[in-house]
């Protein structure tokens, strides 16, 4: 199938970048990129996520740090952890891996990190400099999102985009970024959520299909209109008993029954997992290169 968004094999070229950029570095006596995160309990999703960047930033030769705290921490030690990584001048970016316990409050926690070191881009300061087209970190899955409809040479200009799922942090923000005048961008966005009337009428007119609802399989074959651009942010743990993992995942988006419609489409796993990594990565380096701030 030729029509594939290759999420894993762009995310590979960019990491090459980024691991060329590092020698760069290095070789006019500069540090290593130094990426930390912390990681609180042990949601078996959270823990492999963290563990791949982990392995993403030795692949790149960057220094990485992962903090594994109890789920029990109280919500002040982790605030204390969170400080000490903002005074760390070692420490280029860090990110602190969500969902987190419900005893914690996200939007403090989010609002601790310091925006220059905010590699995630979930502090409001990195949310308004995006929504201003201003320098600072982009969120890392809807720049993953922009940089593999770019590197596959979509158009955009003039095109409808719909976006389906309004989250603070896929939905909302690649909303933006489709609707910036650049490139990717200068769409017209319709942002589509749980209250929409005529959900699968305005999925029907879109020429780009953005889906981070995280209920698998919702878009199907009659949702889409032939020839659209399908981006299938889902990635839902299904039971799978001939897996060794005893699960699979699954996106938004049938994909056997929508593919052949689609003028590309992005795979579960496979697609836009891959390029959230790479981004972290991009916004560590560009941390260090002072690109950001």
């Amino acid at each position: 199938m030729n029509n594939i968004l290759d999420g894993k094999k762009t995310a590979a070229t960019i990491k090459d970048e980024i691991a060329r950029a590092v020698e760069e570095l290095q070789a006019v006596g500069s540090k290593k990129p130094h990426l930390a995160a912390i990681l609180v309990g042990n949601d078996g999703g959270s823990v492999t996520y963290v563990n791949a960047k982990m392995r993403d930033c030795a692949e790149v030769g960057f220094e990485s740090t992962l903090i594994h705290l109890e789920e029990s921490v109280s919500e002040d030690k982790l605030m204390e952890e969170i400080k000490k990584l903002n005074d760390n001048p070692d420490v280029d970016g860090f990110i602190v891996q969500l969902p987190l316990p419900k005893h914690i409050n996200e939007k403090r926690v989010i609002m601790a990190i310091r925006p220059d070191k905010d590699v995630d881009g979930f502090h409001p300061q990195n949310v308004g400099n995006m929504m201003l087209n201003f320098p600072g970190f982009l969120p890392a899955t809807p720049y993953g999102i922009v940089q593999l409809i770019k590197r596959h040479g979509i158009e955009t200009s003039g095109k409808h985009c719909v976006v389906v799922g309004r989250s603070h942090i896929v939905g909302s923000p690649v909303s933006v970024l489709m609707a910036r005048n650049a490139y990717p961008g200068n769409c017209t966005v319709t942002l589509c959520h749980s209250r929409t009337k005529n959900l699968k009428e305005l999925c029907q007119q879109a020429d780009i299909l953005i889906c981070a609802l995280g209920k698998p399989e919702f878009i199907q074959a009659d949702m889409v209109k032939e020839g659209s651009v399908i981006i299938d942010v889902g990635t839902t743990r299904v039971p799978d008993s001939s897996r060794k993992s005893g699960f699979r995942l699954k996106g938004d988006v049938d994909f056997e029954a929508v593919a052949p419609k689609a003028s590309f489409i992005t795979p579960v796993p496979g697609g836009v997992g891959p390029m959230t990594r790479a981004m972290l990565l991009k916004n560590t380096l560009e941390a260090v290169q002072g690109k950001a701030y």
